[in-house]
C-alpha cells in the first residue's frame, strides 16, 4: 500500500530535527555534509541534472529566491524552487513553476528515500526534504533550481550543490548561538556556498562580513559580483500594492537600464534584495541563458512571497511579516513608518525563546499601541507571560492571550476599523495569524497540513 501524505510527513518528522530543538552548535556532529552527499549519490545523483542558484544570507534570501524564480518562469524556463520554513504546509518549500509539490507526490519520493535513508540513522529532517527536493525537480525534468540555504550555508544540506551562481544576501545577528556572535563569523559561515572558479554575487555588506566574502572569493578564485559597486536603484513611487523603482548597472562591461519596475514585495529593504537579484540575472545571462527584459519586468511584478509586509486587508489594515530578530524588525518598523506614517499599530506577538527578545521588543513595542502577546504552535516558542515581563519596561498595555487566534481577534477589535494591526515575531506567528485572519473573514484557507502526533 502506498505511503500517504500524513505518513509522509510523520516520516520526516520522526527524524533528528533541528528547526525544533536547535543544535548547540554549527559543527559537523550535528551537521555533516557527507550525510547528504551519500543520500543524493545513492538516488543517482538529482540535483546534477539541472542548473542550480544557491542563495545564503540573513535577510532577504527567501524574497530573493521568491523574485529570482518567478523571473525564471516568466523567461520559460521549468523552475523549481526550495525555500523554508513554511507558513501553512510542508509543501510549500517544494514548487516548481509556482506550484506546491502534491501530497501524493511528496509522499511517492519519500517512500522512494526511506529505505536508502534508513541505512545512515544519523540523517536529518532537512537533509531527507533536501533530497526530496532535488529528486522531485529531476522527476519534474525542471531546467532550473533556486535553492535558499536553510542555516548558515558551510555546512547546510544544500551545500552539496555545485550552483552556476551562488548569491548572498545580507548578513545580519541571527542564530548567534550557533553561527557566531560577530558579523565576521556569521559571514564566514555564509561564504562557505561559495565554490571555486564559481561566480559569487553578494548584496551591500557591513564591512566585516564584506571582507569574509572578499577573502572567501578570492582564495576559491570565484569572480565576486559586489551589488554595492555595479547596481544603483532608486524608488520613484509605492502605494499599498506596490512600489515602483529604476535600476541601473553602472559599472562593468555590460551596462543594463530598467525603468518602471513594479515590485509588490514592499519596503526599501526588497529594492536591495531587487539589486541582488537583477545582477544574478546578469551573471545567468552570461552563462548562456536568455532572460529578456519583459521576463525581468513581469516576473518582478508578479512576484508572491507571503508574510513578508503583507498586508492581508483594510478596515482595520492588518499586516503580517515574519520578523523574527533584531535586524528584521528593524526593517518591519522602518517600513511601517513609510507605508502607515503617524498610526501606531497593535501587535499581535509571537517570539520563539532562543531570539534575542529584548532586542525585537525595543524595536517594535515603542511605536505599537498595545500587544497581544500569545504563544505559537512551534516548540521553540517563548512563554507569553515571560514576555509581558519583558515588555513591561514599555509604556504601553500587553495582555498575554491563549492562543494567535484570540491575540489576533483582540487586536481587531483594539485597532478598529481606522486602526492598523502588525502579526509578527516568528513565521509560526506569522502563519497562524494569516489563517486567523482568513478564518475571522470567512475566506477560504490556504493548504493546510494534517496533524502528525
Amino acid at each position: 500500500m502506498a505511503m500517504t501524505y500524513q505518513q509522509a510527513l510523520a516520516y520526516l518528522y520522526s527524524l533528528t530535527n533541528y528547526e525544533v530543538k536547535a543544535a548547540s552548535a554549527y559543527a559537523p556532529q550535528f551537521f555533516d555534509l557527507r550525510r547528504a552527499q551519500r543520500l543524493l549519490d545513492a538516488l543517482g545523483n538529482p540535483e546534477r541534472r539541472y542548473l542550480s542558484v544557491h542563495i545564503a544570507g540573513t535577510k532577504g534570501k527567501g524574497s530573493t529566491s521568491a523574485m529570482l524564480a518567478s523571473i525564471l518562469r516568466q523567461a520559460g524556463y521549468r523552475t523549481g524552487l526550495y525555500t523554508s520554513p513554511h507558513l501553512h504546509s510542508f509543501r510549500e518549500r517544494i514548487q516548481v513553476d509556482g506550484e506546491m509539490i502534491g501530497e501524493q507526490e511528496l509522499a511517492d519520493v519519500a517512500e522512494r528515500i526511506r529505505p536508502i535513508a534508513a541505512e545512515d540513522p544519523e540523517l536529518t529532517t532537512f537533509e531527507v526534504a533536501t533530497a526530496l527536493a532535488f529528486e522531485y525537480f529531476a522527476r519534474c525534468q525542471i531546467q532550473v533550481a533556486v535553492v535558499e540555504v536553510g542555516l548558515g550555508g558551510r555546512l547546510d544540506a544544500t551545500n552539496v550543490l555545485q550552483p552556476a551562481v551562488s548569491v548572498i544576501t545580507t548578513i545580519g545577528h541571527d542564530h548567534m548561538h550557533i553561527l557566531g556572535h560577530t558579523l565576521a563569523q556569521i559571514a564566514g559561515e555564509k561564504a562557505g556556498i561559495i565554490k571555486p572558479e564559481t561566480p559569487v554575487v553578494s548584496a551591500p555588506q557591513q564591512r566585516p562580513a564584506m571582507e569574509v566574502i572578499r577573502r572567501t572569493a578570492r582564495r576559491q578564485a570565484a569572480p565576486l559580483h559586489a551589488v554595492s559597486q555595479l547596481w544603483t536603484w532608486r524608488a520613484t513611487c509605492h502605494s499599498l500594492e506596490c512600489q515602483e523603482f529604476t535600476a541601473s548597472r553602472h559599472a562593468g562591461r555590460d551596462l543594463w537600464s530598467l525603468h518602471g519596475l513594479c515590485l509588490p514585495l514592499l519596503g526599501t529593504h526588497q529594492l536591495r534584495n531587487a539589486g541582488v537579484v537583477l545582477e544574478t540575472v546578469a551573471v545567468l545571462r552570461t552563462a548562456g541563458l536568455k532572460i529578456e527584459d519583459e521576463a525581468v519586468r513581469h516576473g518582478m511584478a508578479s512576484v508572491r512571497w507571503p508574510a513578508r509586509f503583507e498586508i492581508l486587508g483594510s478596515r482595520p489594515y492588518f499586516v503580517v511579516d515574519g520578523a523574527h530578530n533584531l535586524d528584521s524588525a528593524h526593517v518591519l518598523a522602518r517600513t511601517l513608518r513609510t507605508y502607515f506614517p503617524g498610526q501606531r499599530p497593535w501587535l499581535v506577538l509571537g517570539i520563539l525563546s532562543d531570539k534575542d527578545i529584548p532586542a525585537i521588543l525595543h524595536q517594535l513595542l515603542p511605536i505599537s499601541a498595545g500587544a497581544f502577546l500569545a504563544s505559537s504552535r512551534h516548540p521553540r516558542a517563548a512563554d507569553p507571560l515571560e514576555l509581558q515581563q519583558l515588555a513591561a519596561a514599555y509604556d504601553v498595555p500587553t495582555r498575554v492571550c491563549d492562543s494567535i487566534l484570540h491575540a489576533t481577534e483582540q487586536a481587531v477589535a483594539a485597532a478598529g476599523e481606522n486602526g492598523l494591526v502588525v502579526a509578527t515575531g516568528s513565521f509560526t506567528t506569522a502563519g497562524a495569524a494569516r489563517e486567523a485572519w482568513l478564518r475571522l473573514h470567512g475566506r477560504p484557507l490556504p493548504p493546510l497540513d494534517p496533524h502528525v502526533g
